[in-house]
């Protein structure tokens, strides 16, 4: 089979263009959904095991895949992590009041702690709240005295989680 196609003419071989990636506010269909769905469920599959699964080729789910990189719709493939079996036995929420004016910079600053798994710049009373993983309460007290010690922040008041109930940001598409 490879010879037929090393001996075969140019003009007799499919061309196969590439598609150029797809600009902010084109369309996202089903064959999208389809492709991140199985991604989302589980990011090591390959792309010949999805185009089996919904019937297209596997260039097809390649492009689709580049371009939803291209789009920043898949920022990169990761492994879903049971923390606590690693160690980390407290889940922290902790609200911020930043002095007026250095909100960004300091929301910057703390995304770049260990420990830090979300930081969210939100409406009502507080600026900001932090998502962070601890070992123990020692490492607790290490991180949040940390973020009083840093310059802009005014107060903090952490939530420790007791209870894990849903822990999962893969949400259907």
């Amino acid at each position: 089979m490879f010879d037929q196609m090393s001996t075969a003419k140019s003009s007799d071989r499919p061309r196969h263009r590439r598609a150029p990636p797809a600009v902010p506010g084109q369309s996202f269909d089903d064959l999208d959904r389809k492709i991140l769905g199985i991604l989302l469920s589980d990011a090591r599959t390959s792309a010949r095991e999805i185009s089996f699964r919904i019937g297209v080729s596997t260039s097809t789910v390649t492009l689709r895949v580049e371009r939803m990189r291209a789009r920043q719709i898949l920022r990169g493939f990761t492994a879903i992590v049971d923390f606590q079996r690693l160690g980390y036995e407290l889940t922290v929420v902790t609200e911020i009041h930043v002095s007026k004016g250095k909100l960004l910079e300091m929301e910057k600053e703390i995304a770049k702690l260990s420990g830090v798994c979300a930081v969210y710049d939100v409406t009502g009373e507080i600026d900001a709240i932090v998502i962070s993983k601890c070992r123990d309460r020692e490492e607790l007290s290490r991180f949040t005295k940390g973020l009083l010690g840093m310059p802009f922040i005014e107060r903090t008041n952490s939530h420790v989680v007791l209870t894990t109930v849903k822990e999962d940001f893969r949400l259907p598409v």
